[in-house]
């Protein structure tokens, strides 16, 4: 994994601009801490960060092969898992290769087959490609939007891309300004942004299943991958097992590296199940104990409470399953203090406020990581492709008429000011996102009723909520170096399954039945049948008492960039009646009354830190 960015300008030559190509490549460094390059030719220039993990002794970047009569600049984030099969295709057709690294066989796959090269690619990628020839410069983003990539076009006639906002706002054209829209993804959306949405009033995101052409003629836009709705034609015994090889073949592609590699392991169905099938292909190839690592905190042994969402602790399922396994484990505990302390490096790493401990948690998780293995595995997906979370099975929420995370938007609002209400009207802009995202939903023709709705519901899922988490887990992982790779996420995991029908989705009336039927025979029974538990959090009072005391800082802050879009009075009132009104469901199911006091400390810190200024346009 690394950290790619760029410059195109067709107003001057940007040989005399290197310093600022080395700021915006340095804004990146924690993605690629191996390595640095930059690479400039009359318009164009591009930088690269470089975290190695296939080949370390090659594949520098920007890379550059000379063929068809121009020479061709590659700079590229990801991994492709089908690396092996696509050298021998491409050396039958006359290609040669100096490195054993992928970012060299995408540069050969996209000279010998332009765009359509990435219908042939499994992966994860965000990469831009320069033809010297032509003056064009080719940028694409994985399906599923697991590699991040932003864009700006600050002035006419110039182009910025990145892999973070970070690196376009280290750009002395860009300004960290934010409009109506921008808030309202802030305050009324909250962590699951819109795709396409940069948030920052220059920055555009290209879309996942994207690509992108930018020459003297301008920029095109296209999309090269998105889901079809058609009858499934397997039965649910067929289904189980097409489900269980996809998987298997998934992980094991996704197990190859040159550096020590490991396993987020929790103890519930998902990562499990990834554990599972990374311990047989260690023991099968030789490689000893597979790595696993899991997160608690300090005092959760005293302090945790069961609820309905998170019926019991991960502790006594994550040793259940490293036993069983064999694995080699590892588990970190989180203080209070440096949770709090966290929060803000969490911004830093998001470059925008997002899901509070939920966050920084992960990134203090990922930073402990790090230290043992280059590249891990993790279970996000399943929930969204399978149908695992609470908004599937209660029909209060499958019938909410909005983002099913996000009926709360109600209670979250009240703590706006009435003229930021006024102005960023947070009802009528989610209910315009949502509008347009039903609007996208591939429909099966002939489906209707709870089926139809069901189908609606998983699109939601897949474009809307698990991007927010692919953002959460590359951000937090990558801010300390760290790869983590996705397997659910595999495209043709998620195609396949896409189709299977609810009732086969929900076999045995469980969430994620068919992923259960489907490890049958590869996880332990209790493991098998637990009720889903989501990434742990904290249940020390300590946490509350420490953010209560540090909101009340920022809120006594009469001239703070805060105060004219919140009303201090009732979230002071909140930390007064305390309880039940600090327990409502301020982001939806992840993010409780703790998570808003955390929260409003991160946008505090965003408005000071990024200098962020509010434009009423």
């Amino acid at each position: 994994m690394c950290g790619i960015t760029g410059w195109i300008d067709w107003n001057e030559p940007l040989a005399l601009r290197q310093p600022v190509l080395e700021q915006m490549t340095e804004s990146l460094a924690h993605r690629g801490p191996d390595a640095s390059g930059v690479w400039i030719s009359g318009p164009c220039a591009l930088g690269h960060r470089r975290l190695s993990v296939i080949d370390p002794e090659n594949g520098a970047q920007p890379m550059i092969r000379r063929a068809d009569g121009t020479e061709w600049v590659i700079v590229y984030n990801g991994e492709l898992y089908n690396t092996a099969e696509l050298r021998e295709e491409l050396k039958a057709r006359g290609h040669r290769f100096a490195t054993n690294c992928d970012t060299e066989v995408l540069l050969s796959a996209f000279i010998e087959w332009r765009e359509a090269s990435l219908d042939r690619l499994n992966g994860i990628f965000a990469f831009a490609v320069w033809n010297v020839r032509e003056e064009s410069l080719f940028l694409a983003r994985d399906r599923v939007g697991v590699k991040p990539l932003f864009y700006s076009l600050p002035r006419e006639g110039t182009f910025l891309f990145g892999s973070e906002l970070k690196s376009i706002l280290a750009h002395p054209l860009v300004s960290p300004r934010v409009g109506r829209d921008g808030l309202a993804e802030v305050f009324a959306i909250g962590p699951a942004r819109t795709p396409g949405h940069g948030v920052f009033e220059q920055i555009r995101e290209l879309k996942p299943g994207s690509w992108m052409r930018v020459d003297r003629g301008g920029l095109t836009v296209r999309t090269y991958w998105r889901l079809e709705s058609r009858e499934h034609p397997d039965d649910e015994t067929a289904t189980a097992a097409r489900v269980r090889e996809l998987l298997r073949d998934a992980v094991e592609r996704q197990l190859v590296s040159d550096v020590p590699i490991g396993m987020l392991l929790s103890g519930g169905l998902d990562s499990s199940a990834l554990t599972a099938f990374a311990a047989d292909h260690f023991r099968r190839s030789g490689l000893g104990a597979v790595p696993t690592f899991s997160i608690d905190y300090v005092g959760n042994d005293r302090h945790f409470r069961a609820t309905a969402f998170q019926p019991a602790s991960d502790a006594p399922w994550v040793r259940r399953m490293a036993d069983h396994l064999g694995t080699d484990h590892r588990n970190f505990e989180i203080d209070t203090p440096e949770l709090v302390d966290a929060l803000t490096d969490a911004v830093t790493a998001r470059d925008l406020p997002g899901m509070a401990d939920v966050d920084s948690s992960l990134l203090l998780f990922c930073r402990e990581i790090r230290k043992h293995v280059t590249v891990a595995l993790s279970g996000e997906a399943a929930d969204e492709i399978f149908g695992g979370y609470p908004w599937f099975h209660r029909r209060d929420l499958v019938e909410a008429g909005t983002f099913p995370w996000s009926v709360s938007l109600p209670v979250r609002t009240a703590i706006l000011s009435e003229e930021a209400k006024r102005w960023i009207d947070p009802e009528g802009y989610v209910r315009q996102r949502y509008e347009e995202a039903l609007a996208e939903v591939p429909l099966l023709p002939g489906e209707t009723g709870e089926r139809a709705r069901l189908r609606q519901i998983a699109w939601l899922n897949l474009t809307r909520w698990m991007p927010t988490l692919l953002d959460r887990k590359d951000r937090m992982s990558m801010a300390v170096g760290l790869e983590v790779r996705v397997p659910y996420c595999d495209h043709h995991l998620i195609e396949y399954v896409w189709n299977v029908p609810w009732e086969m989705k929900n076999a045995g009336g469980r969430e994620k039945g068919l992923l259960r039927l489907a490890l049958k025979d590869v996880l332990p029974e209790d493991v098998l049948q637990r009720k889903k538990s989501p990434f742990p959090k904290t249940h020390n009072p300590a946490y509350t008492d420490a953010l209560k005391k540090r909101l009340l800082d920022v809120l006594a802050d009469d001239g703070g960039p805060l105060v004219p879009f919140i009303n201090r009075e009732k979230i002071i009132g909140l930390f007064r009646a305390g309880g039940g009104a600090m327990d409502a469901p301020w982001f939806g199911q992840l993010m409780g009354g703790p998570q808003l006091m955390a929260w409003l400390i991160q946008l505090d810190h965003w408005f000071r830190t990024y200098r962020v200024s509010v434009t009423s346009g």
